[in-house]
């Protein structure tokens, strides 16, 4: 009889890389995000290996009998999981180095627009039921969006100006 049972060094593995990466994953600087994603996927990697059960023969019709053949489905999973986090570790890497070139750091900035809500939703300012219509067409409002990238100068010819502040927009910097 064959030992189908999971080595336990491999799912303690499993349990520190997924929670490292998940510890990693929540804190704000994007470095930190894109080394907890890969600790992640690592994590999922090896448990896909220990689900896929035994070592065995290489999957090829006349190699081996069936019944001492490896299952070929893990490792095409694990190939296409590693694929799909390299794409996804070179975007978050996009995004940490073009967050550094504009800020200088690479950390996830608070939204300026979800504090005011939070801080209204406290003192019961907000309405019983929020709607996104307003009653203004969609290029007044792309005309209001402030675009940060941008300078002053850069505005100017475009016709677009830097939208007033409100009564909750200083509060909210603090």
């Amino acid at each position: 009889m064959i030992d189908t049972s999971p080595s336990l060094a491999l799912v303690l593995l499993v349990g520190v890389l997924v929670g490292t990466g998940v510890y990693l994953l929540l804190e704000r600087s994007l470095t930190r995000i894109v080394v907890g994603i890969a600790l992640i996927s690592n994590g999922v990697n090896v448990l896909f290996l220990i689900a896929g059960g035994r070592a065995g023969a290489p999957p090829i019709i006349g190699a081996a009998a069936p019944e001492d053949m490896s299952d070929p489905l893990p490792q095409a999973m694990i190939l296409t999981a590693i694929v799909i986090t390299l794409g996804m570790t070179a975007f978050l890497l996009a995004m940490a180095y073009r967050s550094w070139q504009l800020n200088g750091h690479d950390e996830v900035q608070d939204d300026l627009e979800d504090r005011r809500i939070a801080r209204r939703a406290e003192r019961n300012e907000l309405p019983a039921r929020s709607t996104d219509d307003a009653g203004t067409s969609l290029a007044e409002d792309a005309a209001s969006v402030r675009d940060e990238t941008a300078s002053e100068d850069e505005h100017a010819p475009r016709g677009h100006h830097r939208p007033a502040m409100g009564a909750d927009d200083g509060e909210a910097l603090r």
